[in-house]
């Protein structure tokens, strides 16, 4: 259910400065630029209504951009907006519940793009295609690979928060000792403190695996995955995957802990580093104080070779129903949002990394330790396309690793196990 952001006409006011005069009625509010009596003006201003959808913390930016972007094109049309809530999380569902009455312009993350993209839910983005995707790094990044099929652009990346790194301490680390994770693993064990990444969970142990070059993703189907973890023709081996996290997880110097606990060690003094996600930034800044570290993923050793860690990346995008009446002002008002100077006013407000390549490198930007780690790290991150399969599987495999193989099961036989379960589609 989209709930309505009400706003009074005091605040609205307020927000928008003296040029811009916002209207509450019901649910809606209008924005029109207010001209003198006696301008002489005689060009008719055509008038059109364009409805948003955000969740909570991104309303007062969504209202500061169309504000904005009204005041820009005041010569050009009058437009009546009306912003309602709508979480991220929950856009794909409510879109598709009613395609024909969803917002002309709506916010959801990126998994939610394939089942939005086949629903044909969304217009196709003609109007600066390609500075947009040049804009993200051309169509070779990631995220270009989540908002093109056959060459076409079908939504606008606004953010690139989604995705984990290496936290660290910098009173025990110094620079060469996070370059890889035996370096972190080391430092750990010799004080007395622990290195925490949760291997019960797949999300985090696919780093392993894609770092070896070996693949993990949902088929065309939507309802199953192909995931070749179990390989014994490559480069390196499923064993040999499985072999350097057994390694890792009989160090010392490592603890297999999940999102929770990874913030309780920090704050006992117990772990003094860990791979984890942007989530818990103020938590563990609070906890270091200056000493608060982060920094892309370390190498790992497998055959006495080190490989980087590599990891799943996240978006969150912006699309235009492919149902509005007005697509020429959407596709404009959508690319405004998600611009530049926007992702930074983004960042700034609510500390969501920018995925425009420009915002990102911004000294803002560079300044605040986890968001740059992310920045660093999407060099090696990868989308999150997987079927549900995967993911009990995985946690099922990683819990034994965890618990170093006690069981003294084959390496090979536990990875067919999982490659087995990863692979069956989904159930009805």
């Amino acid at each position: 259910m989209v709930k309505p952001y009400k706003m009074s006409l005091k605040n609205g006011i307020s927000n928008f400065g003296k040029r811009v005069i916002c209207i509450v009625i019901g649910t809606s509010f209008i924005i029109g630029s207010l001209t003198g009596c006696g301008s002489g003006k005689k060009k008719e201003i055509p008038t059109i209504q364009l409805s948003l959808w955000g969740d909570e913390r991104s309303v007062p930016l969504l209202n500061e951009a169309v504000s904005e972007f009204q005041e820009l094109h005041k010569d050009e049309v009058k437009i009546e907006f009306t912003i309602s809530l709508e979480g991220e999380d929950t856009c794909k569902d409510t879109v598709l519940s009613d395609p024909e009455h969803a917002a002309d312009i709506y916010a959801f993350a990126d998994d939610q793009f394939e089942e939005l993209y086949r629903a044909g839910a969304l217009l196709e983005i003609t109007d600066d295609a390609d500075d947009i995707i040049d804009a993200v790094g051309g169509k070779e990044s990631g995220v270009a690979d989540v908002v093109m099929r056959d060459g076409k652009v079908y939504a606008y990346p606004m953010t690139a928060g989604n995705g984990y790194f290496l936290y660290y301490n910098k009173a025990f680390y110094n620079d060469n000792d996070i370059k890889t994770l035996d370096g972190v693993l080391e430092v750990a064990a010799a004080n007395g403190k622990k290195f925490t990444m949760d291997f019960s969970n797949g999300w985090y142990i696919y780093s392993f695996f894609k770092g070896a070059g070996l693949e993990l993703y949902m088929n065309e189907d939507g309802l199953s995955n192909y995931c070749d973890w179990n390989a014994t023709d490559t480069i390196y081996k499923g064993v040999d995957v499985a072999q350097a996290m057994l390694e890792v997880a009989a160090h010392p110097g490592f603890i297999s802990y999940g999102d929770d606990d990874f913030v309780k060690g920090v704050q006992a003094g117990e772990i003094i580093a860990g791979v984890n996600g942007a989530w818990n930034a103020g938590k563990i800044e609070e906890a270091w104080g200056d000493d608060y570290g982060a920094v892309k993923l370390p190498t790992y050793t497998i055959k006495g070779k080190q490989v980087q860690m590599c990891s799943f990346a996240g978006y969150k995008l912006i699309g235009v129903s492919s149902y509005t009446k007005y697509p020429e002002w959407s596709m404009k008002l959508a690319e405004y949002i998600t611009n530049e100077e926007n992702q930074l006013k983004r960042f700034e407000a609510i500390g969501e990394s920018p995925v425009n390549v420009k915002a990102a490198q911004s000294d803002k930007v560079l300044a605040a330790p986890a968001i740059a780690a992310l920045a660093e790290q999407s060099v090696y991150g990868n989308v999150q396309r997987v079927a549900q399969p995967y993911w009990d599987a995985a946690a099922k495999f990683g819990i034994t690793i965890a618990g170093q193989n006690s069981g003294n099961r084959d390496l090979q036989e536990l990875l067919d196990i999982m490659v087995e379960e990863a692979t069956k589609p989904v159930e009805d």
